[in-house]
């Protein structure tokens, strides 16, 4: 995962409502229609966070009869908390090299 990768997945969880949305959908698959009932959000607007969401890979629509339903890909939040970790810990050892400059004066 790059830089360019992670700049869509991070704008798209930086909204309140959209992280509502992936909240929501991580207890079961379900319609706009069905999110804008749980969220005090119209069906329109879920339908253009859900957009979003599924532009950056975050989710994914699958038709179950006539009714559109989206889905969580835990894949792409797996692998995104995989790098935040590795940057994590690249800033820990690079910490933990400044302490002991530091510490040497």
């Amino acid at each position: 995962m790059t830089t360019s990768t992670l700049v869509p997945v991070f704008a798209a969880l930086g909204d309140e409502t959209r992280w509502s949305i992936l909240v929501a959908l991580g207890e079961g698959d379900a319609s706009a229609s069905a999110l804008a009932g749980r969220l005090p959000v119209t069906r329109q607007a879920i339908a253009k966070h859900l957009a979003v969401l599924q532009e950056a890979g975050l989710v994914e629509s699958l038709r179950v009869g006539r009714e559109l339903r989206y889905r969580v890909l835990g894949s792409q939040l797996s692998e995104t908390a995989r790098r935040l970790e590795r940057i994590g810990a690249e800033w820990d050892r690079r910490l933990v090299a400044i302490k002991r400059i530091a510490e040497g004066l």
